[in-house]
This record gives structure tokens, sequence and C-alpha cells, in this order.
């Protein structure tokens, strides 16, 4: 078995194991004061905000090219009403996964990354029932788009969790 911790160089001590995964509780357009109005709710895979807008909980996986797994981000994604209320309609329904990629903004901000992520583009990848859809970004020159098509290695995965282990909110 391979020891997945390492020592931080943020702090210097040693963290045990290494996370290939992290994911935000809300949209970044959440605020704890939406959760009084009845317009809005905010559930374990879907959000929306004032009636207006829609939200669903994805992954967005990034390969590790020296590991055996794969790294992936929690992310939210704001669909459109009519491709939120296809995928509701789906939700529990066998064979989803061939429903067409819907199109979405990315609305989670990631900190490992030195250009916002806020509103890039991403097709939404329905999942077999039971699990998150997937999310592929525009192929554009973002750094995260970048590390999503063409792979990390572990040496970036350790930096990703020493950012995040030290991120001030």
């Amino acid at each position: 078995m391979i020891d997945q911790g390492f020592v931080c160089h943020s702090c210097g001590r040693r963290h045990e194991g290494l996370p290939f995964s992290y994911g935000a509780s809300a949209p970044a357009y959440w605020r704890d004061e939406l959760s009084s109005d009845e317009r809005s709710v905010l559930e374990d895979e879907t959000c929306i905000i004032a009636a207006q807008h829609y939200f669903v909980r994805a992954r967005l996986v990034v390969p590790v090219l020296d590991a055996d797994a794969d790294f992936e981000w929690g992310v939210w994604v704001s669909l459109s009403r009519t491709s939120f209320s296809r995928m509701l309609d789906l939700w529990s329904t066998p064979g989803r996964e061939q429903e067409p990629a819907y199109f979405g903004w990315l609305s989670t901000e990631l900190p490992a990354y030195p250009i916002g992520t806020l509103n890039l583009k991403t097709k939404v990848h329905t999942e077999q029932v039971g699990t998150r859809p997937h999310i592929v970004l525009e192929p554009t020159d973002h750094p995260l788009a970048v590390e999503q098509r063409n792979g990390i290695t572990v040496e970036r995965v350790q930096e990703i969790a020493e950012l995040l282990l030290h991120h001030e909110s």
C-alpha cells in the first residue's frame, strides 16, 4: 500500500492522506439570508435562487497522470430553467445518462487557480441514477480547462491540498 501522506510546504507538518476530491456546499451565489426566502432553496443536489436561477451539483473530473485515481472538484453549475426542469423530470429514471448534455455555467469559485473559475462554459453530462452529473469545460486556455484536458500529477494534487488546507475564506 502506498503512503499518501505528505509534508506540507505551507506549515511544515505531516498530513495523513492526500485528498483527491474537494467540494463546494453551495453555488457561489448562495447567501445565508436566502434561506428565509420562500423562492430560494438549497438542497444536497440542487439549488434555486429567487425562483430565477437554477443550479445542480456536479463533478469536474481531472485525470491524474501518475496515480490510479482521478481528481474531482465537487462544483455547482447553473442551468436554464428548461434544462433544470428536464434534469429533475429524469432524476430517478433509468437510462437518463442517454440524455444529451446540457449547457451550463460553472458556479463555483475554485481558489486553486490564478484566474477566476466562475462562469466558465460547461457541458453537463447526466450519469446513471445515483451518480452525480459530470461536467466538461469548454476547451479554452483557462488553467482549469487545460488541467481537465491534459491531466495533472500527484504533485499538483498535493499543491491543491496545501492551498486548500491553509486557505482563508
